[in-house]
């Protein structure tokens, strides 16, 4: 389950910004197995009751687990999946973690280890682990705010050096304002001295900040003998998986947004289509594997694909497609696709997108 947001015609056929809320279910492989379009600004733990009912009522229940981020899958939430006898596998933000550090329900060395385990006692188990990637990426972008931090404060200075009838409490309130956006205010002092304006940073409190970069902790009520450590770790990690669904639809291939339709049962409709592309995609994906090429670069290969009119007696008898070369021959084995020898004419008008828009735009 997860989220996107589109924009195209108001529910009154007015052409305007309208927002819409996409929520997209699918199985332990990543395959989409139902899509749901919310109207407004809907926020992800409000979509996700329909998600359960979805699950209770269409496709039978049983032994499900919920697999969502921390942003999908909260108390309210928890409640909800569990009062329907169904599991969860969720994360815990950072101060749900520096909570649990405080009372000791684990210690803070246990993170560096590969991936630890710790069952709370209620019976919730939390799998904790530290990437070390993360930690460096981490790093990283603090060395790039303080970059950029210095540098608003080098023009700042040089502000004041040279207008003289300018400020320092403003510059200070301005730099003030973009450390917070920055979220560096915690760790970074400031000091104005003969309008001049300098920072240093205060050591203890970014050790304190940066000692839980890179950790992150998994919550599940799932039991040992149902999913080990590393099966609950490795079905959270599969929320990419629905992270490159909606990746695909939205901006690469299929281009969800933005949505020219006027009515509402027309945007479910486009919605729904681009899932079942989606599928295809999906699909093609994995049968082109082992291929150097991406699915984008087969499909336009594809579209040269060309057919030869018959005509017999000055009319259009059928479409003869010829032999194809061999990289197009080779992606339609390897998605075990046949062609016809010939398609019959049947006088269906053919057009681009850009025709249809123009056309759209006639009526």
């Amino acid at each position: 389950m997860n989220e996107l947001a589109a924009y195209g015609y108001n529910r009154d056929g007015k052409k305007g910004k309208r927002q819409i809320v996409v929520g997209l279910l699918c199985d332990d492989k990543g395959c989409p197995l139902s899509i749901e379009v919310f109207f407004g600004n809907t926020s992800d733990p409000t979509t996700f009751a329909s998600q359960i009912k979805k699950v209770t009522e269409r496709f039978g229940g049983g032994e499900v687990t919920f697999v969502g981020d921390r942003g999908m899958i909260k108390s309210v939430q928890i409640e909800n999946i569990t009062a329907n006898g169904f599991h969860y596998i969720t994360a815990i933000t950072k101060p749900q973690i520096e909570k649990l550090l405080k009372r000791k329900a684990f210690q803070f060395g246990i993170f560096d280890h590969d991936l630890s385990e710790v069952v709370d006692s209620d019976g919730i188990r939390y799998i904790l682990r530290r990437n070390p990637i993360r930690v460096k990426e981490i790093a990283a972008s603090r060395e790039n705010k303080l970059r950029s931090f210095s540098t608003m404060i080098n023009k700042q200075n040089e502000y004041l050096l040279s207008h003289l009838r300018a400020s320092v409490k403003v510059a200070l309130r301005k730099i003030s304002a973009r450390s917070e956006a920055l979220g560096i205010s915690g760790w970074v002092n400031l000091v104005a001295s003969d309008r001049v304006i300098t920072f240093c940073i205060d050591e203890n409190s970014l050790s304190e900040v940066a000692k839980l970069d890179g950790c992150y902790a998994l919550k599940t009520d799932l039991s040992k003998t149902v999913a080990s450590k590393e099966t609950v770790h490795s079905r959270y990690k599969d929320l990419a998986l629905v992270e490159w669904a909606f990746r695909t639809s939205k901006t690469v291939e299929l281009e969800l947004r933005p949505i020219y339709v006027r009515l509402e049962n027309r945007t479910r409709a486009h919605v729904f289509l681009v899932m079942l592309a989606y599928i295809i995609i999906r699909e093609l994906s994995i049968r082109w594997r082992n291929l150097d090429r991406r699915v984008s670069e087969g499909i336009n290969d594809l579209a040269t694909l060309c057919t030869i009119e018959v005509l017999a007696k000055g009319k259009r008898v059928c479409n003869k497609i010829p032999t194809p070369r061999g990289s197009i021959q080779q992606l339609l084995d390897e998605a075990a696709v046949r062609l016809p020898e010939a398609l019959p004419c049947l006088g269906i008008n053919v057009a681009t997108k850009k025709i249809l828009q123009k056309r759209q735009e006639n009526i």
